[in-house]
C-alpha cells in the first residue's frame, strides 16, 4: 500500500536580536521596491510598446539591478526571484480574473505597510537549521521557538512580519498522514450565526463570536490611536497596539475552528455542508460583520484539508431553500431570518430551523452521492 502523504506548513515564532530586525526591515524594503519597479516595468512596457514583459525576462535583469545598485546585494538571490515571481503570479491571477468575467483587480503598488514577507525558495540554499538556530543568509543565525516537531521535508522558507513580532514558515514536503478509523457515520452541516454549526442530529456547536467579544478592547485602542498626532511617535505604538489587539481575534479564532473540524472528522466519514458564497453573503451590512466573524470559508478549507488527510469525505451541496424546505414533507414553508423555529402546516413538522436545515443537507448529499 503507498503511503499517503501532503504538504504542510508549519509556523514558528522568531526572535531576533535588534540588530537583525533592523536587517529584517530593510530587505523588506528592498524587496518591496523590485516588487513596484517590475509591476511598473510591465505596465510601462505595454502602453508604450503594447508588449508583455514575462517572468524569465525580469528575472535575467536582477543581476544587472545588483551591479547598478550595489544594495540590492543585501538580498539573497533567490529571494529576489521570489519577488518577481510574486508579481508574474499577481498578472496571472488579473487575466485569469479578466477572462472569467470577475472583477479583474489590477495588480497593486505595495505600500510601506502592506509588504510584510520574504521568502527563501530552497531549503538548504540560502536557508538551513543549525543546532536549534535558523540561519539565514545575509541576515545570521537566528533564534526560533520550536512549538513542535517538522515533519517531511522543508523546501521553503518565508520570513513574515506580523504585529507582534517576526515568523517563519516552513513549507514541507511529503508529510505522512495517518488516516483514521471507519465509523460509518454520515452528517449533515448547517453553518450559522445563532450556533456556529448545526449538525443533523441536532447537535449544536456554540458561535464563540471572538471579534465580538473583543470589540470593546479595539474601540479603546481604535480611540487612542485617533487621539495622537499623526505622524507621532506616540500614534506609532498606539498602531501597534491596536494591531496586536486585533491579532488576538485570528488565532483564537482558528483555534476554535481546528478543534472543531478534527471532532467532526473523528465522529463521521462523510460531511455534507452547504457550497456558500461567502463573499456575496457579506454584502449584506447588516449581517457582514458577524458572517466575517464565524469564519465560514476558513472552516471549510480547514475541514476539507483534515477529511482527506484522515481518509474522510466533505461534499458540498446546494444550499438553496436548506432552510425553507421542510425536511419532512418536502413542503416549501417561507420564513424570514428572524423566525428560529420550522413549524410545518402540511406535516406538522416541528423543530429549530438549523436542524432542520442540517436534514435538508444530509438528503441532498446522499441523492447527489
Amino acid at each position: 500500500m503507498i503511503e499517503q502523504t501532503t504538504r504542510k506548513t508549519y509556523k514558528f515564532k522568531l526572535k531576533p536580536t535588534v540588530e537583525q530586525e533592523r536587517v529584517l526591515d530593510r530587505m523588506l524594503m528592498l524587496c518591496r521596491h523590485v516588487y513596484n519597479a517590475a509591476i511598473e516595468e510591465r505596465r510601462e512596457a505595454y502602453r508604450m510598446r503594447g508588449i508583455s514583459v514575462n517572468y524569465y525576462q525580469q528575472k535575467a535583469e536582477l543581476p544587472d539591478i545588483k551591479e547598478a545598485m550595489p544594495e540590492y546585494g543585501e538580498v539573497h538571490s533567490q529571494v529576489l526571484q521570489d519577488v518577481v515571481l510574486r508579481v508574474d503570479r499577481a498578472f496571472q491571477a488579473f487575466f485569469r480574473r479578466m477572462k472569467a468575467g470577475e472583477k479583474p483587480g489590477y495588480p497593486r503598488f505595495q505600500g510601506r505597510n502592506r509588504y510584510n514577507s520574504l521568502t527563501y525558495s530552497q531549503f538548504g540554499s540560502g536557508a538551513t537549521v543549525d543546532n536549534g538556530f535558523l540561519v539565514l543568509s545575509k541576515i545570521g543565525r537566528v533564534a526560533l521557538r520550536w512549538s513542535r516537531p517538522v515533519e517531511g521535508e522543508p523546501k521553503t522558507v518565508t520570513i513574515s512580519r506580523e504585529a507582534d513580532g517576526w515568523y517563519a514558515g516552513f513549507s514541507c514536503a511529503n508529510v505522512r498522514v495517518e488516516q483514521l478509523a471507519r465509523t460509518g457515520q454520515e452528517t449533515g452541516v448547517d453553518l450559522g450565526l445563532e450556533s456556529f454549526a448545526t449538525l443533523s442530529d441536532g447537535t449544536m456547536i456554540h458561535n464563540p463570536r471572538c471579534y465580538r467579544n473583543a470589540e470593546r478592547r479595539f474601540k479603546i485602542a481604535q480611540r487612542k490611536v485617533a487621539r495622537r498626532k499623526k505622524g507621532s511617535q506616540r500614534r506609532k505604538k498606539a498602531v501597534k497596539l491596536l494591531a496586536k489587539a486585533h491579532q488576538t481575534v485570528r488565532p483564537q479564532r482558528q483555534d476554535f475552528q481546528h478543534k472543531v473540524a478534527l471532532k467532526l472528522v473523528h465522529l463521521y466519514d462523510t460531511i455534507y455542508c452547504e457550497d456558500l458564497q461567502v463573499a456575496n453573503m457579506v454584502k449584506n451590512h447588516h449581517l457582514a460583520k458577524s458572517i466575517a466573524d464565524a469564519g465560514w470559508s476558513g472552516f471549510l478549507t480547514i475541514l476539507t484539508f483534515k477529511a482527506e488527510c484522515a481518509g474522510k469525505r466533505v461534499i458540498v451541496v446546494d444550499p438553496a431553500y436548506t432552510s425553507q424546505t421542510c425536511s419532512g414533507c418536502g413542503a416549501v414553508v417561507k420564513k424570514g431570518l428572524s423566525v428560529r423555529w420550522h413549524a410545518c402546516p402540511d406535516c406538522g413538522m416541528s423543530l429549530h430551523r438549523d436542524h432542520n436545515a442540517a436534514l435538508n443537507i444530509l438528503r441532498l448529499g446522499q441523492e447527489q452521492r
